[in-house]
């Protein structure tokens, strides 16, 4: 799939931007602005458009690179501010603090608790639990608890309330505040889905949890370019 077709600027530029705003903390204007230096001419709404096209593609197609996690999981979630009501993105990352998943819910509830734990099962890279690292959230237990139950998570799978072994997990939520701060929050749940995917992919790639046959991970460049260049 050709994810340039019909754009107007070149696929170099398209990245650059989108590379930027993902990964640093800057506006969409200061963006415009960067690229006015390298004589190209770009509207901010532009590359929000580009942020909102290719930040999930990038996460989609990081995953087949991913590194296997541990069978270690430790579960937290974090606040998002969304057309001025708080959201929920919850992420796991494993022992190592490999990132395990990450979902944006505007609930914070047994469902939504599910959900993330779904998803997180589901991708081929994350290795069966266990054991399972929460928080005091009340929500957790009851809802691993009915996946126990419906046979998706092994009922061997221990469950921890402990707080403190969570560090590292809320010390990985840095980066992504870092750069989710700085925007005053999203104007929609999709918009900052969609923005969420693709800093959460270039924080793995950074954290080097992928695997690239042809170029060396350490180059964000490189390995986003082949990412889209090469990559089915």
């Amino acid at each position: 799939m050709n994810a340039f077709k019909w754009k107007h600027f070149e696929s170099h530029i398209i990245l650059m931007a989108v590379r930027w705003y993902l990964r640093y903390s800057l506006s969409y204007r200061d963006i415009v602005e960067l690229l006015k230096e390298r004589g190209v001419q770009v509207s901010h709404t532009t590359i929000l458009r580009w942020v909102h096209q290719f930040g999930p593609e990038l996460d989609k197609r990081i995953r087949r690179y991913l590194k296997p996690t541990t069978d270690s999981y430790r579960v937290d979630e974090t606040y998002i501010k969304v057309k001025g009501k708080w959201a929920y993105l919850y992420r796991a990352v494993d022992s190592k603090g490999q990132t395990v998943d990450f979902m944006l819910s505007s609930s914070r509830d047994v469902k939504a608790a599910k959900r993330f734990f779904r998803k997180a099962l589901s991708s081929p890279h994350n290795q069966t639990p266990r054991v399972i690292t929460v928080d005091k959230n009340p929500t957790y237990p009851p809802a691993l608890q009915q996946l126990k139950d419906e046979m998706e998570i092994p009922q061997e799978t221990s469950i921890r309330q402990t707080k403190y072994l969570n560090n590292i997990v809320e010390q990985d939520h840095r980066f992504i505040k870092k750069i989710t701060n700085p925007m005053m929050g999203f104007k929609s749940f999709q918009t900052a889905d969609y923005t969420l995917k693709g800093i959460e992919a270039i924080h793995m790639i950074r954290k080097e949890l992928v695997k690239s046959p042809h170029v060396p991970v350490s180059s964000l460049v490189d390995f986003i370019s082949e990412l889209f260049h090469f990559a089915a």
